[in-house]
């Protein structure tokens, strides 16, 4: 397993997010935004948390 590479793709979809430019977005769109990325977090602690938890059911398996 390589070890994790710090540096973020210049392709990652969150590098691309961060450098918008959120000037020309409305009010309206910045508030949907917002709700959109709520959403995208909450998918992700979701995913996490079953990934954490499908790693300690293999940890506990090979301790056994």
């Amino acid at each position: 397993m390589e070890p994790d590479d710090p540096r973020p793709s210049p392709h990652d979809p969150v590098v691309a997010l961060a450098v918008q430019d959120l000037d020309p977005l409305s009010v309206t769109e910045l508030e949907a935004r917002i709700a959109a990325l709520d959403r995208e977090i909450a998918r992700v602690r979701r995913h996490l948390e079953r990934a954490a938890g499908t790693r300690a059911d293999a940890d506990a398996l090979f301790r056994s």
